[in-house]
């Protein structure tokens, strides 16, 4: 595996070609009425697209990236795009983060300094390694199929072997969440804890699994149900026809930004909506990325049993609700277990909010990342 220094550098050219796409948006008709009924309004994504057009500064998302050391590995056939920010610390704990779609290594930009350089002595310090996904934003398309969580969690090992960690933790959210318990599995000699936003752990089937759950575990099944009634399209699309949605993808930013806003909840502010997405279009990935989901449906797991490695998990109100007695059937060591914010209540869902938790809630997220791998000690 060969590492190089990487900067981001896009070309004026390109981004003198968005504004002209943007500015030749060929909008849909709308139901008068409609709401987001059928899907994204209208009125959001004009908002949108029109922040991007006049408040969006991409040179500054570029500078603040350009201000972390940033590199790109050849790793199992393909460009891996990481930062790498070291703590002042000798002791600081490795970590490798890992982000979903539509999400980049961008979601993880505002945890960097609290977690590598904590105001306080007695908190612990980590060393960073945050890589983009293989196909995904400055990693480049991949070059190959078969980029699955357990492709991707054995090129983690195998960068965080390579960059010298003998030892590491692993944190995740989104697909992010799925991968890294992989890594803690296949690299158990190395990983010392798996922090994940999400477990994925769902009902089995057998009726006997739901029965005298909480009034909090119900309300989790029934905003899954929330989600999966009205937000799971997404899935299905890029799990059967990638290929098919993305010349759509790749030849509107438009398009790209209406797409990526269904799982942009509505709190998210327009900044971090609008960059993440512009990291997709200028960097030609919006098709590459999506086919990690078909990639994944297709997997062929190569394991059986629960993991093993200790496991936290730390969930936000909005977000996915993880339920206990699944995760512990496919987790075996869960060592930390929080909820932060109140839940929705049951068939009041309205927004996929609380999921980018290490932009939407630094704090909280970098304080149970903090507490969970002291524990470990």
């Amino acid at each position: 595996m060969t590492v190089s220094p990487y900067r981001v550098d896009i070309p004026q050219a390109d981004l003198d070609d968005l504004a002209g796409r943007l500015n030749r948006t060929k909008w849909p008709d709308e139901l008068p009425g409609a709401g987001a009924a059928y899907g994204q309004p209208t009125a959001r994504i004009r908002a949108l697209i029109r922040y991007w057009q006049e408040e969006f500064d991409w040179r500054a998302v570029e500078g603040r990236l350009n201000s972390y050391p940033q590199f790109r590995a050849e790793l199992d056939g393909e460009h891996i795009h990481f930062l790498h920010v070291r703590s002042s610390r000798a002791a600081a704990v490795p970590l490798i983060l890992t982000h979903g779609w539509p999400g980049t290594v961008l979601e993880y930009l505002d945890v960097i300094e609290p977690l590598t350089d904590p105001a306080s002595a007695d908190e612990p310090a980590f060393d960073l390694v945050i890589p983009s996904l293989p196909g995904f934003g400055f990693s480049g398309p991949t070059r190959s199929a078969g980029w699955n969580r357990y492709r991707t969690a054995r090129a983690w090992a195998a960068l965080m072997s390579q960059l010298g960690y003998g030892w590491y933790g692993v944190v995740g959210n989104d697909a992010g969440s799925m991968i890294s318990p992989e890594v803690g599995r296949l690299d158990a000699g190395h990983v010392i804890g798996v922090h994940v936003t999400q477990l994925f752990s769902f009902p089995s089937g057998d009726a006997a699994e739901l029965e005298d759950m909480s009034e909090a575990d119900r309300a989790a099944l029934a905003h899954l149900q929330w989600f999966y009634d009205t937000k799971f399209s997404f899935n299905v699309v890029q799990s059967q026809q990638p290929q098919t949605l993305a010349y759509a993808l790749a030849d509107s930013p438009a398009g790209l930004l209406a797409w990526h806003a269904q799982l942009f909840g509505e709190s998210l502010d327009p900044q971090f909506i609008v960059a993440n997405t512009a990291v997709y279009w200028l960097t030609g990935t919006a098709g590459s990325a999506i086919r990690f989901y078909y990639e994944d449906a297709h997997a062929d797991p190569a394991h059986g049993g629960a993991t093993t490695t200790p496991t936290g998990v730390a969930m936000f109100a909005g977000d996915f609700q993880s339920i206990r007695r699944f995760a512990e059937r496919d987790h075996a060591c869960i060592v930390s277990w929080n909820a932060y914010g109140t839940p929705l209540a049951a068939g009041m869902q309205t927004d996929a909010a609380g999921h980018y938790a290490a932009h939407e809630q630094t704090g909280l997220l970098v304080a149970d990342i903090r507490e969970f791998f002291r524990s470990l000690r």
